[in-house]
């Protein structure tokens, strides 16, 4: 069966213009380019992702 995967941006940015990130499967997070939606994608794990969205909530404005 094909995996499905459900895509999706940020609220904070702009249609186009950012990563988006699909975190149906609780064993992994992908991510890829929303400019380049046919290229590769990035995969994670949760904990890696989890520590990442942290550390980037100490550069929020």
């Amino acid at each position: 069966m094909a995996e499905i995967r459900s895509w999706r941006t940020s609220t904070y940015t702009k249609y186009e213009s950012c990563v988006e990130v699909a975190d149906a499967d609780p064993s992994k997070i992908m991510v890829r380019d929303s400019k380049a939606r046919d290229s590769s994608t990035l995969t994670f794990s949760p904990a890696t992702w989890a520590g990442f969205v942290e550390f980037s909530k100490t550069f929020k404005d």
